[in-house]
């Protein structure tokens, strides 16, 4: 089995929505419209591609996005940077592999240069013990609680400290930025094609 973890292509979205969508109730349904969205917007969107299909996908955007999601302005309402997790996806028939684990691993290392908290919520109604189980050992600690809209489900809202954030921030982000590497390097979207500026400055887009 050939496993990548990359940043998703235009070609891929199709694959995408039908993933998102095949999910069950712990995933909100998207729309071609929204997928555009993040497509063009998300600072993180990347996917699972095991011997050519997509296995997986997460998406996760930093603050100062124009997103609308209630979580996502939780957030920045409470803290002045971080990544917000919007949502995981593996297809079923990958489940149990450690995928979720692997995309965790991936985007906890994307944010532990760039910010000091990365943060995503859990669906309480109904609760998945499991969800639950996997953030809490992950390092998640519940920052708060919500409901998602007067008829939506209960959500716990979740941040993990990234003390890594610290040292890269006082060595590389307040002294030019950092390394012109591409495991460093921002996702090029539609929206923002060029990325060098941001990445060597470690800053958001203008």
């Amino acid at each position: 089995m050939a496993l990548a973890i990359r940043d998703v292509r235009e070609h891929d979205l199709d694959a995408v929505l039908a993933l998102n969508n095949a999910a069950g109730r712990s995933i909100l349904a998207l729309d071609a419209t929204r997928l555009r969205y993040f497509f063009e917007h998300a600072d993180y969107f990347r996917v699972a591609e095991i011997d050519g299909h997509v296995a997986g996908f997460l998406i996760a955007l930093r603050e100062g996005s124009d997103y609308d999601s209630s979580n996502y302005c939780w957030f920045s309402q409470q803290y002045p940077q971080f990544v917000y997790i919007d949502r995981i996806v593996v297809a079923n028939a990958y489940r149990r592999h450690g995928l979720g684990r692997i995309f965790y691993c991936d985007v906890n290392s994307y944010a532990e240069v760039r910010v000091p908290l990365l943060t995503c919520e859990v669906i309480l109604e109904p609760r998945d013990d499991v969800v639950v189980l996997f953030h809490g050992t992950y390092g998640f600690q519940e920052v708060g609680q919500q409901r998602m809209s007067e008829q939506g489900p209960q959500v716990s809202l979740l941040a993990k400290d990234l003390p890594s954030y610290a040292y890269v921030r006082d060595t590389y982000l307040s002294s030019g930025g950092l390394p012109d590497v591409p495991w460093l390097a921002e996702r090029k979207t539609p929206a923002h094609p060029n990325t060098t500026q941001r990445r060597l400055a470690g800053e958001r887009r203008p």
